[in-house]
């Protein structure tokens, strides 16, 4: 299983975009990117990488080729990615986080409002 030790790359974080969309087998990934796309040994290496660290796993065979899908719930990665950044970049401190986000004007005043209605209703 798919432990926090088990960080992914960025090219490994592009295959299972994909994956999330639905199972593919490494011929459909490689399809589904645009050119210059990747050798298909190195995206099927990839893909076993990924296998291995417990992120995917093969759920069957379609013609002749295994079929691979997201085991990692997409919003189980996204929260572990924002902790981790939270934690490297924000001293751990999610109002540190947000500062950051209201000084660079990257969220404006009425989501913050949506986001004290949020927390003021519980969730």
């Amino acid at each position: 299983m798919a432990t926090k030790k088990n960080k992914l790359t960025a090219k490994e974080a592009l295959i299972m975009e994909r994956l999330w969309s639905g199972p593919k087998t490494v011929r459909e990934l490689l399809d589904s990117y645009e050119e210059p796309r990747p050798h298909f040994n190195t995206l099927s290496t990839l893909v076993r990488i990924l296998v291995d660290k417990g992120f995917v796993r093969h759920q069957g065979v379609r013609n002749g080729a295994y079929v691979y899908e997201a085991i990692v719930p997409q919003d189980d990665m996204a929260q572990t990615s924002l902790t981790d950044v939270v934690r490297s970049y924000f001293n751990n401190s999610y109002f540190n986080a947000v500062s950051a986000l209201v000084k660079e004007e990257k969220i404006s005043v009425d989501e913050l409002r949506e986001l004290i209605d949020m927390v003021e209703k519980g969730g």
